[in-house]
């Protein structure tokens, strides 16, 4: 059975944005389900706390490429504290939706810039963020 994607979920897939890694990056994160196989690494350039830069890299299927590439779009340009806020219902509602069975991959874009962030603000001697558990909502990847 093959998955109806949008226009905007293929593109990102095709054409993804953002793209690599970031030389001595101010922060990384990764998230992923070894289960699922969708591993996604994030990475930040931050300036006067601002993310001036972005990249990841993820090994996963179609939704997990579009959402890494949509959500470094939409936290490029923001401030740390405006990417904490970014969450997996803004990335896939950006991404014009993605089937339920493929929502977790928009989990793992929130969960690996929460982590980036979290690393940003550990190296830079602020606080970390408690984050939420993400278990339950990326743990099972039927396809």
């Amino acid at each position: 059975m093959a998955l109806a994607y949008s226009e905007k979920v293929m593109e990102h897939f095709s054409n993804p944005r953002n793209v690599g890694e970031i030389e001595n990056p101010d922060g990384v994160g990764e998230a992923g389900n070894p289960k699922c196989g969708d591993i996604m690494k994030i990475y930040l350039r931050v300036k006067r706390n601002v993310i001036e830069d972005v990249k990841f890299k993820t090994f996963g299927c179609a939704s997990a490429i579009a959402s890494s590439s949509m959500a470094t779009e939409m936290i490029r340009g923001k401030t740390v504290d405006e990417a904490w806020d970014l969450t997996n219902t803004a990335v896939a509602e950006a991404l014009d939706g993605l089937p339920p069975i493929k929502m977790h991959c928009s989990v793992l874009a929130e969960e690996a810039i929460h982590r980036a962030i979290n690393d940003y603000r550990e190296k830079h001697g602020f606080d970390v963020i408690p984050m939420k558990d993400y278990g339950d909502e990326h743990e099972v990847c039927p396809v």
